[in-house]
């Protein structure tokens, strides 16, 4: 337990880390700022015109789909024949489109928290990975560089038992500062939304999903330390996890993907991390 709270503490005090955490916290209050700057609570005329689009647009939809079938059935006049030749009609019912005209989607310059929560959480969540990656890689590194573990393995001369200290102070670290902030974060945008854009009916399908989102990247952020970590000992300095990622993104990601793309492989995307994440 010692041991722990002595790791905690190397951990807190050291300046890169409290510079990344300040990176977060103006990376935070700069989006929110932008947030709260380029939106505005939608008049009654504003909102009375975007849901007539909105319905204008879902009537649309209706007709070209029913005149799809009409034109499968043969009773589309002829002049219109032309346009639905080719036109597989299931993908113009608008019961399976994706998603549907909705009132926001009209209201330009309004922030409305339900359709901007995802991305804003996925921002958040590329910043907490690098975060957690340089943190892992430079914590240890940095231990490993100046002599800091040999002096530990002097006091706790167990190998293993120290590493696994530092590394399960720095997960749970970053866990507990990645929770807080997304916490924080999305409750400020929650905030924006309902007092300085379009106030939105949240169901539980809508938060279900997002904590699905959160979740998961709660886990690669997790990763990502480790990842860090692990390269950062394996090469006993700071500068291997950042070489291997800059390889990685250098050698793979961009020199792979265009040598995938010359021989025109089929789905080069499957191959490359960054495209699974984007996904995600």
């Amino acid at each position: 337990m010692n041991l722990v709270r002595a790791e905690l503490e190397r951990l807190s005090a050291r300046r890169f880390v409290q510079l990344m955490v300040v990176l977060l916290i103006v990376a935070f209050a700069v989006t929110a700022a932008t947030t709260l700057a380029g939106s505005h609570k939608p008049s009654a005329d504003e909102m009375a015109h975007a849901q007539a689009q909105a319905s204008e647009t879902l009537k649309s939809m209706e007709i070209t789909f029913q005149e799809c079938l009409a034109r499968q059935n043969g009773t589309l006049p002829a002049g219109d024949m032309e346009s639905y030749r080719s036109t597989d009609c299931s993908a113009l019912d608008p019961i399976r489109a994706d998603r549907l005209p909705i009132l926001a989607d009209y209201l330009p310059g309004v922030f409305s928290f339900a359709q901007q929560a995802r991305p804003l959480l996925y921002f958040l969540i590329a910043f907490l990975v690098l975060f957690g990656f340089l943190v892992g890689a430079s914590y240890i590194g940095a231990d490993l560089n100046s002599g800091g573990v040999v002096n530990l393995l002097l006091w706790r001369p167990r190998r293993l038992t120290v590493l696994g200290a530092k590394l399960g102070t720095l997960l749970g670290s970053v866990l507990v500062l990645s929770v807080l902030a997304s916490l924080a974060y999305l409750a400020t945008f929650w905030v924006i939304g309902q007092t300085a854009g379009l106030p939105s009916r949240l169901n539980s399908e809508f938060w279900r999903s997002l904590g699905a989102v959160h979740g998961r990247g709660l886990v690669l952020v997790l990763l990502a330390s480790a990842l860090g970590f692990a390269i950062a000992t394996l090469g006993r300095h700071t500068s291997a996890a950042l070489g291997a990622a800059a390889a990685y993104a250098v050698v793979w990601e961009l020199g792979g993907r265009l040598v995938l793309e010359i021989v025109d492989a089929r789905r080069p995307d499957q191959l490359m991390l960054s495209s699974h994440i984007g996904r995600g």
